[in-house]
């Protein structure tokens, strides 16, 4: 009347261990030493530093560990058994070298099991994101992390995963919806996992552990917590480091939770693992958090208060990525131009330095300045001139003059500006606790245009937003019609808890409304995008290439400009200009190659190659060109 546990490596034999019933009422532990014990004091952890003798289980005694019948898997360092009452015995036998959880999957269902080579020691990984360019770069950087801690490859599908991470948004209800769709799925293929492993098409060892990060796991942690086990472990932005301890308390039998904000966590010092392994773009993350508190945002709530990553930290990583022939970075914060390094910086300044644009204002307080956004562009374009940057996304109160300059003078931080303005009406823009009215927007969208002429400038707009009358809507869409915008992000409001709004402010717009108003929003921005794309046929664009082009994959190649359009051309051999290469051969991708324009789209320019040619020699020689003209 016993029960047999095999313990596996460490060990370099395996120890059963023995139960046999007694009388006596103590429980001495003289095998390793004790970690835990469960308030019930039904369950104790161990691990077994040295195997002794263990005498006396008073009552029945599940030692949760190395192997668990509930996860039908192995956990190393540790055993489990469920014992009657009974004194304990040691016994050791060699046996052949085969994983526990293996062993019991081909005892249990008398199929083959994946083996050792065909599955990492920890599991595989399956993720998906959803949301900004943040959170694709907040993924890469829990790769790095998970790699680091033993989980080493990722996969395409997850019905072949042993962890499902999904990145999630909490900014609008829509994207919210796409989550909870995608977890029912996840749900299901936990549920299916036991009957596939009897039948034999079961293509992970272990049901999957799903685990959700990002801003929804912040802001309804409890809900989907309780959502019917869909969810084993949920992480917020700022707790990424706690992953592995997470997942390994789901092994016995916990939910793994950790959402709280940080105040210093930047992950500075840990190298992302990128997702896109052959891209010639890449995306770095500069500062985190924001400190604007918009009525209508939730980003303060669920990604923390601002802070920076230092200088250094930046350039080491953009130095790493300009090694792996990355061609173009794009700077990212909650709100980047707000960059403030006071870590890297010996000069601090008071906060009452801090320079806004022109009749800009701010509920947020800077106590210290340091190096400032401008600063660290500074920094990046001139150790990397043979390196484009771009930075999204911005506030419009973070513009000083300085800052325009600088993008002017500097070739290599790309002439395009993102601006958000949400809406087109003070009166909304005040209750939105923008900090700025519709005249104070237009002079800095002019004086943007009159210190870089050539600059793409785009925008977000939220429609139906709390007490929005028609009058109100009507001055957002004749905004977007005076200002010509490149491209815009265009929403239906959706009210989130926490928010000032979601306080102080009623959602009164009726949704049939609010997609009403989309509609003309999307109309008009429409009509009026084009004249953005218009006035470049016949110019000269430098171009980085990205890839074929979808529509045309065998003949044509497709890039981005400086700007931030699309432009597509005919892949025919081209001359060199850049001096690694003599003569003409087709461009590739990463190449920067000069383009003229010849016709254009709403969305899109299409043109003819000229040259392949390095970034600091094509503006080298337009600025001879224009000197020779003038």
């Amino acid at each position: 009347m016993g029960l047999h546990v095999l313990i596996s490596p460490p060990f370099s034999s395996s120890t059963s261990i023995i139960f046999k019933p007694t009388s006596s009422a103590s429980l001495l532990f003289k095998f390793g030493y004790a970690l835990s014990k469960s308030p019930s004091s039904t369950t104790t952890y161990l691990r077994p530093s040295s195997l002794k003798y263990v005498a006396s289980p008073p009552t029945s005694i599940p030692l949760s560990g190395y192997f668990s019948r509930r996860t039908r898997r192995f956990h190393g360092g540790f055993i489990a058994a469920t014992a009657a009452p009974g004194s304990v015995q040691k016994s050791e036998e060699l046996r052949p070298s085969v994983s526990p959880d293996q062993s019991w999957v081909q005892r249990q269902n008398g199929i083959e099991p994946l083996t050792g080579s065909e599955v990492p020691l920890r599991g595989r990984i399956y993720h998906e994101t959803y949301g900004c360019q943040m959170n694709i770069n907040d993924m890469e950087v829990v790769l790095s992390i998970m790699k680091n801690a033993g989980y080493s490859e990722t996969v395409d599908v997850p019905e072949t995963a042993e962890v499902i991470f999904i990145n999630t948004c909490a900014i609008r209800d829509n994207a919210e919806q796409k989550v909870w769709q995608r977890l029912n799925y996840f749900w299901f293929l936990k549920r299916e996992w036991k009957s596939n492993v009897a039948i034999g098409r079961s293509q992970s060892r272990h049901p999957p552990k799903v685990v959700v990060l990002g801003c929804m796991a912040e802001r309804l942690k409890d809900k989907i917590l309780d959502a019917d086990k869909m969810v084993d472990v949920v992480c917020g932005p700022d707790a990424y480091r706690d992953l592995p301890r997470l997942l390994d308390e789901v092994d016995y039998g916990q939910k793994g939770i950790n959402t709280l904000l940080s105040l210093e966590e930047t992950y500075a010092d840990i190298s992302p693992v990128r997702i896109s392994k052959n891209s010639v773009t890449a995306f770095v993350s500069v500062m985190r958090g924001c400190n604007n508190m918009c009525s209508f945002c939730i980003v303060p709530f669920t990604r923390g208060r601002e802070r920076s990553r230092p200088v250094e930290s930046i350039v080491s990583e953009v130095r790493e990525l300009y090694r792996e022939g990355v061609k173009e970075v794009t700077l990212l914060g909650q709100n980047v131009n707000s960059y403030n390094d006071t870590i890297d910086n010996t000069d601090v300044e008071p906060g009452t330095n801090w320079k806004l644009s022109d009749g800009f204002s701010t509920i947020a307080k800077v106590k210290k300045m340091g190096l400032r956004f401008s600063d660290l562009l500074d920094r990046l374009s001139t150790e990397f001139p043979e390196m484009r940057f771009r930075y999204t996304s911005p506030h419009p109160k973070d513009f000083p003059d300085e800052f325009l300059y600088l993008m002017r003078d500097k070739h290599n931080i790309c002439k395009s500006i993102h601006l958000p303005a949400q809406s087109g009406n003070s009166t909304v823009l005040e209750r939105m606790r923008r900090g700025y009215t519709r005249e104070v927007y237009l002079d800095l969208v002019h004086k943007i245009r009159s210190i870089i002429p050539d600059v793409g400038i785009t925008s977000d707009f939220i429609c139906g937003f709390c007490g929005e009358t028609e009058e109100e809507h009507a001055d957002t869409l004749s905004l977007i019609n005076e200002v010509g915008y490149d491209m815009a992000y265009m929403f239906a409001y959706s009210m989130r808890e926490k928010t000032h709004a979601h306080r102080n402010y009623v959602d009164d717009v009726p949704e049939d409304v609010k997609q009403r108003r989309l509609t003309e929003l999307i109309e008009t921005f429409r009509n009026s995008t084009g004249q953005c794309y218009d006035m470049q046929i016949g110019s000269i664009q430098l171009v980085l290439v990205e890839g074929p082009n979808k529509r045309a994959p065998e003949t044509e190649m497709i890039g981005k400009s400086d700007r931030g359009h699309r432009v597509s051309f005919v892949n025919v051999a081209v001359p060199h200009r850049d001096g690694d290469y003599d003569g003409q051969r087709k461009v590739a991708i990463g190449d920067f190659v000069e383009v003229r324009i010849s016709k254009s789209t709403r969305a899109s320019l299409f043109g003819e190659a000229l040259a392949v040619t390095k970034l600091s020699s094509f503006y080298n020689s337009m600025d001879e060109s224009i000197a020779c003209v003038s």
